[in-house]
């Protein structure tokens, strides 16, 4: 009996999947179908998929082609299951020519022509409906931002705004938008959601501009810099019933999220310590170091270890102690004790001064040990007195992680949710309240001062 395999992620099944596997199963005897699972999927970076996998299964079973389905999990998989099932011919579309020659070594590797004219992009497009999204600011991370928006679905970037018109110009020919502004009015008026990129200071303004005028809003780490102004705006968006969030990469990462979830499953018993580290050495002429920017190591880089330490100690903080090194009125090393009832955190953050930037959770049975960079959150173990019992975690934090924040940002658009578990109003709210806590002063200490 000849064998016969093929891989894909099946999604909205159309005649081109159809055309494919008929042309597969014509090879051989039996066919087997790979269909790639979500989490997969998502290591891929395809976070446009519309089915769930089993979803996809279920429509592959329908059309009555496959002999046996099977699901893709891993890089490698398909030399294991060439191996194992004892396959003959492995069977791929001709947009992938070459690509799978390396299978040669196991079994013959025929790609045939795909469908002219039909794919699963194009249907996604016709199904759903496109969210316009415009960017304001013009600076390092939103030139991130607009191509990571390219591996999430129901989402486009059209415009920019910047309050300077060449920087606006410059930014929509390097990305092809449709256009450019330096009038927050008419940028406003064609898209329906804004991604916020723009200098600390601006943040509040420019959200609650965006509210007003009907739009969600996606903004960048830190939200604002008061309680009372994150309080304000996250009531001003419940009220008109859109999506404000503040776009934590880490918070929405596969990998962190699952180290949540073990944390909390007392997998290290009761948490009693969580350090986080967080330090870039930068050219002191940039944004970070200028006090009239509110500029800073807890502004700039205090949003993600925060992040970190409510999510697993939460709300109820007894005391705070801070400790920074200032050059030129601006903190380029800070270094935040937190007191909660039971547990204890500290937060390490340099702009000046470098140092390690992991996360370890120190719990009653073991620890959490996240090295650096903790806030990708690729890999981490959980270590235990007996060694043999520790374990280890893989995961992949594709490019620069925005896509995770994106995504979860149309999710909430599409399911018309105004909040989500992995990151909560209230613990935005708080970083917001601690950032500001410093800012006025309060607990801190100046180091090399009397």
């Amino acid at each position: 009996m000849k064998k016969v395999i093929t891989y894909g992620t099946y999604d909205l099944l159309h005649e081109g999947h159809l055309n494919l596997l008929k042309r597969a199963k014509a090879l051989g005897d039996y066919l087997i179908v790979g269909v790639t699972s979500d989490s997969f999927d998502q290591e891929r970076g395809k976070l446009n998929v519309h089915h769930n996998v089993l979803k996809r299964i279920q429509a592959i079973r329908d059309i009555n082609i496959a002999d046996e389905i099977i699901i893709e999990d891993y890089i490698g998989q398909k030399i294991d299951d060439i191996q194992q099932h004892q396959i003959d011919v492995f069977v791929i579309g001709s947009d992938w020519e070459g690509q799978f020659d390396y299978l040669k070594e196991y079994c013959e590797v025929v790609y045939v022509p795909r469908t002219d004219g039909v794919s699963s992009t194009e249907l996604r497009a016709s199904v759903d409906s496109i969210y316009k999204v415009g960017v304001i600011g013009c600076g390092r991370i939103a030139k991130r931002f607009v191509p990571e928006s390219k591996f999430v679905s129901r989402v486009e970037i059209t415009s920019v705004f910047n309050p300077n018109l060449d920087e606006a110009k410059a930014f929509r020919d390097q990305f092809d938008l449709l256009s450019f502004h330096d009038d927050l009015e008419s940028f406003l008026q064609n898209v329906d959601a804004i991604y916020i990129a723009s200098p600390h200071l601006s943040h509040y303004d420019y959200i609650k501009i965006g509210l007003n005028s009907g739009k969600h809003v996606l903004c960048e780490i830190p939200l604002c810099l008061s309680e009372q102004q994150a309080i304000e705006l996250y009531s001003l968006a419940k009220s008109k019933g859109l999506v404000l969030l503040e776009a934590s990469k880490t918070a929405f990462s596969p990998g962190f999220l699952h180290l949540v979830s073990l944390v909390k499953s007392g997998i290290i018993g009761d948490v009693v310590d969580v350090q986080a580290s967080l330090s870039k050495l930068q050219d002191n002429s940039l944004r970070e170091f200028d006090v009239n920017q509110a500029g800073g190591c807890m502004t700039e880089l205090s949003p993600l270890p925060l992040m970190a330490m409510i999510k697993i100690l939460g709300y109820q903080i007894k005391d705070m102690q801070f400790h920074s090194r200032i050059h030129n009125q601006v903190d380029v090393f800070t270094k935040g004790i937190f007191t909660y009832e039971n547990a204890i955190s500290t937060i390490t953050l340099g702009l000046g001064v470098k140092t390690e930037g992991n996360l370890v959770i120190s719990g009653t049975k073991g620890y959490l040990y996240v090295p650096s960079p903790w806030w990708k959150t690729e890999y981490f173990e959980v270590r235990f007195e007996d060694i043999n019992q520790n374990r280890k975690f893989f995961y992949r934090y594709l490019e620069e992680g925005l896509r995770y924040e994106l995504q979860e940002f149309v999710s909430m658009i599409v399911n018309k949710r105004t909040s989500t578990f992995k990151l909560k109003e209230d613990e935005s709210i708080l970083i917001a309240k601690i950032i500001e806590h410093y800012r006025q002063g309060l607990g801190l200490r100046i180091l090399g001062s009397n």
